[in-house]
């Protein structure tokens, strides 16, 4: 099958045709993707900020079809729709029975990789590798979905949406008529910003350094714009000196998680959305902590539950609540993956998705 393939760390990713897949194992399905979002932590991976086996397929925001079950697995059936989950919950383990199943460790591979390249065993990005023909993965990592969803909607939801939106009503807890400001306002914070106007935030601020995010950020839900240069100023406008009640710094660099930091009340929420590097150090001194009483969070995948969060944004974009077909703006084959992070580093605003 064909597929997009990263050999080397830092340089271009390629399209071969000598990828295959393995049948679906005991607990395994196999998923013919029929779209795959294009995310910025897959960028990372392929210039190697965020850790990832080689050879590589990248990808980890996809929805598609079953085809086929691997032995013992009842479920999903074939030919239910699905979106992939890259954090699958067990829903038996101590995390997953105390409502925190985003941070279940206990469904990982088992066994050989899925994937080949030519001879050679090859990994998919996240235990998904959505950016091929067709992917294996574990069962309780496809999510059904009903079948009149477009999968282009179903495949944002698979990342973006969740984390975006998530960050806001399950990490964060936004209260109505809160402050909230959102730095990096790309695919995930176009998302929280959609979380805060579902939220019923005001004001919300939206920074950025492109000037065209910014436009695009004030038909999300963003009352008013800014770039890092103005955020002082503008900060000082809008909560009157005080700093915001939430803010979320979701670009995943520590210069940016400390202006985040700087700009929340005493006493607020400050929330990490962006996926960093494991050596990019923050520091807070002792009594910074102690003296504000700020609290400062994580933010993984949304702490969402696939199982019922899928379902539940999806419910919201029928509605007219969320607008997850505006999120695309280029729809693209697997030959125009490696254009697309091109066009991602450079800090173009074109979001793709591709499409089978």
């Amino acid at each position: 099958m064909r597929g997009v393939v990263l050999r080397e760390a830092g340089k271009p990713v390629e399209v071969s045709d000598e990828l295959t897949l393995r049948p679906p194992g005991a607990g395994e399905v196999r998923v013919r993707l029929r779209a795959a979002g294009v995310c910025h932590s897959d960028l990372s991976m392929c210039e190697g900020r965020l850790p990832a086996r080689l050879p590589l397929v990248p990808g980890h925001e996809g929805a598609g079809e079953v085809v086929e079950l691997g032995p013992g697995v009842t479920g999903p059936p074939v030919g239910t729709h699905v979106i992939l989950s890259w954090i699958p919950p067990c829903g038996a383990c101590h995390l997953c029975l105390g409502g925190q199943p985003n941070l279940c460790v206990s469904v990982r591979p088992s066994g050989p990789p899925a994937l080949r390249l030519g001879a050679e065993p090859a990994h998919a990005a996240l235990g998904v590798g959505c950016f091929a023909e067709e992917c294996v993965v574990d069962a309780r990592a496809a999510i059904p979905i009903p079948d009149d969803v477009p999968f282009d909607v179903a495949a944002v939801v698979g990342c973006a949406v969740l984390t975006g939106v998530g960050a806001v009503v399950n990490t964060a807890r936004v209260r109505p008529g809160s402050s909230v400001l959102v730095i990096g306002c790309g695919g995930v914070g176009i998302n929280v910003l959609q979380g805060a106007a579902l939220a019923a935030a005001a004001p919300v601020l939206a920074v950025d350094r492109v000037p065209e995010k910014l436009e695009v950020a004030r038909g999300f839900g963003a009352t008013h714009t800014a770039t890092p240069d103005e955020l002082d100023e503008v900060a000082e406008e809008l909560t009157e000196g005080r700093g915001f009640d939430y803010a979320f710094e979701v670009v995943g660099r520590s210069q940016t998680i400390r202006q985040a930091w700087r700009a929340t009340r005493r006493g607020g929420t400050t929330v990490v959305v962006g996926a960093g590097s494991a050596d990019d150090m923050v520091s807070f001194s002792a009594a910074e902590l102690f003296a504000t009483e700020r609290r400062l969070l994580g933010c993984l995948y949304g702490s969402g539950d696939v199982r019922t969060d899928f379902g539940r944004l999806l419910r919201l974009w029928r509605a007219g609540r969320l607008d997850l077909d505006g999120l695309i703006s280029r729809r693209i084959t697997l030959d125009d993956v490696g254009e697309a992070f091109t066009a991602m580093g450079s800090g173009d605003v074109i979001r793709s998705l591709v499409t089978f």
